[in-house]
């Protein structure tokens, strides 16, 4: 990186080392909370990507026949450096995106959990064993890596969605390219050093910086085997169409709209924390966020109240100020979700809360809008149909349960949801009968542990394999089965020394 005039250019990390100068096209960072330029983030072109690949196709030769003690050896010294400079971490995420630092201290430890994972590749990559399937004769099956993969990620999640999936490729023994978003692009850059300086040799993490150029030069590059994207619902398809018409694998995450249904028998207190802290952490750009309140009566009334008691109390501002949301990402976005607001007013939802007249503690010239609330939202209202990405939550009321669960079944999409309720039975059933990925029962975002994995249904999912746990490993690997018969063998030989893994 170098600055001027107090700008920073931004450029790639390739075969172990920072680079830049290259690209002639550039993006504008900016700090979300004073809407200041900081950055100029260089955007590759499909030359600058093909360089990146081959670096990888380089490093993924000899990197696949690294041991596992190696692999592991690199991971847990990796996950070190992260958790030692997480707070540094943080700061970078809240300086690109905005988010709160707490929020963005959370997002650092949710990416740990997966490194975590992945310092456990061993037992995750043990195939199976058959002693004389016939006469003499073995089977046993393998898992081995793909060789060059891509990972495209979005700027809601700068650090965990990476580390959802560039540790378990790594631990794979795949050789990764990392595009992150142009948004918020510097925290990737600290990643890719700091897995250098744990071992991890030259080219196995690449990260380069762009936009559509740069994906489509990797949805379209022959080397790349298999690509990991998280986005919204449209490119989500038009990457899995591309990508799969270039004969890769491909796991898409698209977008949401989250349901969050409160029966009636539900503690309504616990019920209303949780639909401010699902609907309104950093700033509802979460694709796990609530933003459709199901309330089945007789409780719309008093739950809407409890809702608005408590956001009340909520500050909006800077998030190096200990404030509880910081501001939307960028000025386009925050005008976006400004017009969603409107357009619900239009519609006759009703505004309890209307987070366009909010008074941040910030700066004026930051991107804000506050947390906004709406009842009587009815499903035919785009701030019902569209995933908006922003601090909305509307409240529809429905007559039942089965009238609560027809409506979440109809969503295209089917990424998280949740149910309050003391009722076992109900929540059971609800489980069972939802048509949604990650289910949670009086837990909002359930958003689950790295050894389970992520992933939603319907148009939320493009592929057949989710994130991070048995199905990461599975993405990035391919399954192989050996049949084999050996004459009776004779070893000798005495070594009396202790064994060791090499």
């Amino acid at each position: 990186m170098s600055g001027t005039d107090d700008v920073t250019v931004i450029g790639h990390f390739v075969d172990g080392k920072r680079v830049s100068g290259g690209s002639p096209r550039r993006g504008d960072v900016f700090n979300p909370a004073t809407g200041r330029r900081t950055g100029e983030v260089e955007l590759a072109s499909a030359a600058d990507v093909a360089v990146a690949v081959e670096a990888a196709e380089r490093a993924a030769r000899t990197w696949r026949d690294a041991s596992l003690a190696k692999r592991t050896a690199v991971l847990f010294a990796f996950r070190e450096l992260v958790h030692a400079r997480r707070d540094r971490l943080a700061e970078v995420i809240t300086a690109e995106h905005g988010k709160v630092l707490a929020d963005a201290a959370g997002e650092v430890q949710r990416g740990l959990e997966v490194i975590e994972y992945a310092c456990g590749i061993p037992s995750a990559l043990r195939g199976g064993f058959s002693e004389n399937v016939s006469t003499e004769v073995d089977s046993y099956s393998l898992r081995q890596p793909l060789g060059v993969v891509a990972v495209i990620s979005p700027f809601n999640f700068p650090v965990m969605v990476p580390l959802w999936f560039v540790p378990v490729a790594v631990a794979c023994g795949n050789a990764v390219v990392l595009k992150p978003s142009e948004k918020d692009p510097s925290a990737a850059l600290l990643l890719a050093e700091w897995f250098a300086e744990a071992g991890l040799p030259d080219g196995v993490l690449n990260v380069v910086n762009g936009d559509k150029e740069a994906v489509d030069a990797l949805l379209d590059h022959p080397s790349v085997r298999a690509v990991s994207f998280v986005g919204s619902t449209p490119v989500a398809r038009y990457v899995h169409q591309r990508g799969s018409m270039a004969g890769k694998r491909v796991q898409a995450l698209g977008g949401a709209k989250n349901h969050m249904v409160v029966l009636p028998d539900a503690d309504l207190g616990l019920a209303a924390d949780a639909a401010v802290n699902a609907g309104f952490g950093s700033a509802g750009e979460r694709c796990m966020a609530i933003s459709a309140l199901v309330a089945v009566e007789p409780v719309a009334d008093a739950l809407v109240a409890k809702i608005a008691e408590r956001m009340s109390g909520l500050r909006t501002g800077d998030g190096r100020r200990g404030c509880d949301m910081g501001p939307l990402v960028t000025a386009a976005h925050a005008d976006r979700v400004r017009s969603y607001v409107e357009s619900g007013v239009a519609a006759g939802a009703v505004p309890v809360v209307d987070g366009r007249e909010v008074t941040p503690d910030g700066e004026s010239s930051g991107f804000w809008l506050g947390p906004t609330l709406f009842d009587r939202v009815t499903p035919d209202m785009s701030i019902y149909t569209d995933e908006i990405f922003g601090p909305v939550l509307g409240v529809v009321r429905v007559g039942s349960y089965d009238e609560a669960v027809e409506l979440v079944n109809a969503n295209p999409y089917g990424n998280g949801t949740a149910i309050f309720t003391n009722d076992g039975g109900a929540a059971r059933r609800y489980q069972h009968e939802v048509e949604v990925g990650m289910v949670g029962i009086n837990v909002p975002i359930p958003v689950p542990m790295a050894y389970y994995s992520f992933g939603g249904w319907k148009s939320s999912l493009f592929g057949d394999l989710h994130a991070h746990g048995e199905d990461g490993v599975r993405f990035f690997t391919r399954g192989k089965v050996v049949t084999s018969r050996w004459l009776d063998p004779r070893h000798g030989g005495v070594n009396l020394g202790f064994p060791t893994q090499t």
